[in-house]
């Protein structure tokens, strides 16, 4: 197994009660844990009192990112999965493995001592449950492991990692990495030029959002102007946002191509105090059902609707009326993953040269442009005071996001 001097150094000097790796994607953070660390620490430990534990965002994160790589070295003999008790057996132990974006997800263990402890995406995390794992580190033999990817200066973590706990930290840099293809960095580095990021994933360093949340499009938006190669789309998929009496209904239809490329074809929005007594759910369906056709006609058959989750009522309302006219089109709630996750996945499209947008998107293409981050919040959240059009992005987001998981993206040398 070979190994990083970076890895070997995190090694020798883990020996602390919290031992934390923080900095850029991909740079080797993680795999000397579930290479070394993770089963060294278990084994070290096995027969003493408390419990082991993984956290990671979600349950399925857990398995994704920790449990799965440790099976490919280990075999299942040694690495389990994790059953209906939140229960995986890892070297011959057994190992909590629970998400902690929720409190409540974490409630099993409660109370419990641990002994061994390792995060994964500490940065993602409900503040709460790191408050409580502090406290539940209780033995003298407890230790914690964990890796992490900066985001601002302020975040709570970065305030512990700066506190005078007993802390090893290790700052990682993507060229930290020297089994990295150079292509694979050289894409990566486009992909995140010119944002918020790049400082972040490629450097490492804890910075703060500020500005154009999409500088590139922001820069020159005409550049992304192409027509739709209606031969060669895969799918069309629709996100649907609803807004309130202050805000509008946002519609975006969106192109998907087999070679990555994302398109957004056409988009509308239509606000509540255009109409005399607002936009009810008969005239929502009307106009979208309106838009659908348009899509049709214009570009072909959309595969599927995703509306906005947070109002079952518009969406039931939809998903009837679009039975009938459009057999063809599955409609389903939107998923509404994370916000920042959306943005992300956005800002590496658009990097990757993989990102373009037709004539027919004006409302989203003003988005897109006006979109900047919340500079009075400390957490990285886009501003949403009603001055700029979050519907139109919510919308667009909603037709993309079940593609999130694909990020391994090629860019494409020389333009969109």
């Amino acid at each position: 197994m070979q190994l990083s001097s970076k890895q070997n150094e995190y090694i020798l000097g883990a020996s602390h009660r919290w031992n934390i790796k923080s900095g850029a994607v991909r740079s080797g953070k993680s795999f000397v844990d579930t290479a070394y660390m993770i089963p060294s620490r278990i084994r070290e430990r096995a027969g003493e009192p408390g419990l082991n534990v993984i956290l990671g965002v979600s349950r399925e994160t857990v398995e994704r990112n920790v449990l799965q790589p440790m099976r490919e070295i280990y075999t299942d003999r040694l690495i389990g999965t994790i059953n209906n008790r939140n229960i995986a057996r890892v070297c011959g132990e057994d190992v909590y493995c629970l998400g902690a974006e929720k409190v409540s997800q974490v409630a099993k263990i409660q109370g419990s001592s641990i002994k061994y402890a390792y995060g994964d995406e500490v940065a993602k995390w409900n503040q709460e449950v790191f408050q409580m794992l502090k406290s539940r580190l209780d033995k003298q033999y407890s230790c914690f492991d964990g890796s992490c990817n900066p985001e601002n200066p302020t975040h709570w973590l970065k305030q512990f990692i700066d506190s005078d706990a007993d802390i090893y930290l290790q700052k990682y840099r993507i060229f930290d990495n020297p089994f990295l293809p150079s292509e694979y960095v050289y894409n990566l580095c486009k992909e995140y030029e010119d944002t918020v990021y790049y400082d972040r994933l490629i450097e490492g360093l804890w910075k703060r959002a500020e500005g154009a949340i999409y500088r590139k499009f922001a820069d020159k938006p005409e550049s992304f102007i192409q027509k739709a190669d209606k031969e060669h789309i895969t799918r069309i998929e629709i996100g649907v946002d609803f807004g309130g009496n202050g805000s509008g209904h946002s519609f975006v239809a969106t192109a998907k191509y087999k070679s990555g490329r994302v398109q957004p074809v056409m988009s509308e929005r239509h606000m509540n105090v255009d109409y005399q007594e607002g936009i009810d759910a008969n005239i929502l369906s009307d106009l979208i059902i309106e838009f659908v056709e348009k899509v049709v006609k214009k570009y072909g058959k959309p595969k599927a609707l995703y509306w906005d989750n947070a109002e079952t009522v518009l969406g039931q309302s939809i998903t009837k009326a679009c039975r009938k006219p459009f057999p063809f089109m599955v409609v389903l709630p939107a998923w509404k993953e994370r916000i920042k996750d959306r943005i992300d996945y956005t800002v590496r499209l658009m990097g990757a040269g993989l990102f373009s947008i037709t004539e027919d998107c004006e409302t989203l293409s003003q988005a897109l442009q006006d979109a900047v981050w919340d500079t009075k919040s400390n957490e990285d959240v886009r501003l949403d005071d009603g001055s700029t059009d979050i519907d139109s992005l919510d919308a667009f987001e909603y037709s993309i996001e079940r593609d999130m998981n694909n990020l391994e993206l090629n860019p494409v040398k020389g333009g969109i």
